[in-house]
């Protein structure tokens, strides 16, 4: 299989992976408290990275550069802004925080602009994005009818999540292209679910656990495809793909979840969440239009040199 076509499958793969983790998230929540869900997930993704390293004997890097990477990771990329998403979303509606958390792209767009000077920009992704994010505002537009002042310590830590995401994604594009998808994700794995569970014991009144079947779904479904699945494959496209072309992920998860629940949960859609959806989709199109046209004219300029 062509590496274009598997770039297209995973891309297609991290995003309805990501876009039913809304669900699962909530559904886990109804039973598990957030830190000890979220930590117990990293533990036993790491554990699942474990097996399938030992498995496919792939050695894992151990020099000061990549431990460096590996603890900036596990702090900045997953424990905290996992955990400020969970507890954002104790006081913020749903909707409110898919389109904060939808800067993202913004964020990876300036820090790209000065820390990749190889990586293409132009407006046509700037555009794109432009497009994307107001797709996602117009769909989530209801969210913003409350008084947003009794929010904004919660919006603001979606905010600060999305901008440590952003950071550390275009570090790894920049620092980490020699390192291998799987140990990528298993040290920050492990390094988040170790201090996640020593928050949560801390701070969580864990006598309002229930190991249920729901509680049971939601960890093993998060752990597998949210965590081992999604994370090593967006690390793998992180390695071959522009990066601001990756970080539209975030406007396409919100709109994937946004169906899920119309088919799974019975929700009402309205003509708003499909013009919505239409300008998110468009935002994608125009962006990835300007990649296409930046390798063509790439590729014309080695022909004549």
């Amino acid at each position: 299989m062509k590496e274009s076509i598997k770039i297209i499958l995973a891309y297609i793969l991290i995003s309805l992976i990501w876009g039913s983790t809304w669900l699962v998230i909530k559904a886990g929540l109804e039973s598990l408290t957030p830190m000890f869900a979220l930590g117990i997930r990293f533990i036993l993704a790491s554990i699942f990275i474990i097996l399938l390293v030992k498995h496919r004997r792939i050695k894992i890097q151990t020099d000061k550069v990549s431990i460096r990477l590996y603890i900036l990771m596990g702090f900045f990329s997953l424990a905290i802004p996992f955990a400020l998403v969970y507890w954002a979303e104790q006081f913020v509606p749903s909707g409110l925080t898919a389109v904060l958390f939808a800067v993202n792209p913004f964020f990876i767009l300036l820090f790209s602009y000065f820390a990749l000077s190889g990586e293409s920009i132009g407006y046509y992704k700037v555009l794109g994005i432009f497009l994307g994010f107001s797709g996602i505002v117009i769909i989530f537009s209801d969210s913003f009818g409350s008084d947003l002042t009794s929010y904004l310590i919660g919006m603001f830590a979606v905010v600060i999540s999305s901008g440590m995401q952003a950071a550390i994604a275009v570090l790894i594009k920049k620092r980490g292209h020699y390192l291998n998808p799987l140990s990528m994700n298993l040290f920050p794995m492990m390094i988040a679910g170790i201090f996640l569970m020593i928050f949560s014991f801390i701070t969580e009144d864990l006598n309002e656990l229930k190991f249920d079947e729901k509680a049971l779904f939601s960890v093993l479904y998060l752990a597998v495809f949210g965590s081992v699945i999604a994370f090593t494959s967006y690390y793998w496209l992180l390695k071959r793909m522009n990066v601001v072309i990756l970080s539209l992920v975030a406007f396409i998860t919100p709109v994937i979840a946004l169906f899920l629940g119309w088919i799974i949960y019975d929700e009402q859609l309205s003509a708003r969440h499909f013009w919505g959806s239409l300008l998110v989709l468009t935002g994608l199109l125009w962006a990835n239009l300007g990649n296409t046209a930046w390798l063509k004219n790439k590729r014309k300029l080695q022909i004549k040199t």
